[in-house]
């Protein structure tokens, strides 16, 4: 049984919502495929930037709000929030060889943090793959900030 073009157009034209968002998310995919295909930083999973961390001089960079980071944070996390990047990039000077991961919550500020890191000159960027709540899920161990009384 073969489709007509005026069965095709019918139907689009029947159920333009659906197709539209079909279109849409189909758009969506090819951007995100395009994306992953040309940056210049490496996704990498959780137990991937555990195995980092113990072979090189890695340096973790989390950047949550100051809350998120008070929860609950890698050790020894150098804690910079997304929107201080540009303004704190001298406290890192000395990591732009090194390997740097960064996390945020849930993996969705990362790429945005690695993609102003690579444009200060870091070379070795690494984004973890669902952030914090990817470590905590894997029973990784977080440091919790203490309250000074």
């Amino acid at each position: 049984m073969t489709v007509t073009l005026d069965r095709l157009l019918e139907f689009l034209g029947n159920h333009w919502i659906m197709a539209s968002g079909l279109l849409i998310v189909t758009i969506l995919l090819i951007q995100d495929f395009i994306d992953s295909a040309f940056r210049k930083h490496k996704a990498i999973s959780p137990i991937e930037a555990v195995g980092l961390m113990n072979d090189e001089n890695t340096v973790v960079i989390d950047v949550r709000e100051p809350n998120e980071y008070a929860n609950g944070h890698i050790e020894n996390a150098k804690f910079i929030p997304l929107g201080k990047i540009e303004e704190r990039a001298h406290e890192l000077e000395a990591y732009k060889q090194n390997p740097v991961i960064v996390t945020c919550q849930s993996g969705t500020r990362s790429p945005q943090a690695c993609k102003k890191l690579i444009g200060l000159g870091f070379t070795r960027v690494f984004e973890m793959k669902g952030g914090m709540l990817a470590w905590e899920d894997q029973k990784y161990p977080v440091v919790k900030k203490r309250n000074s009384k």
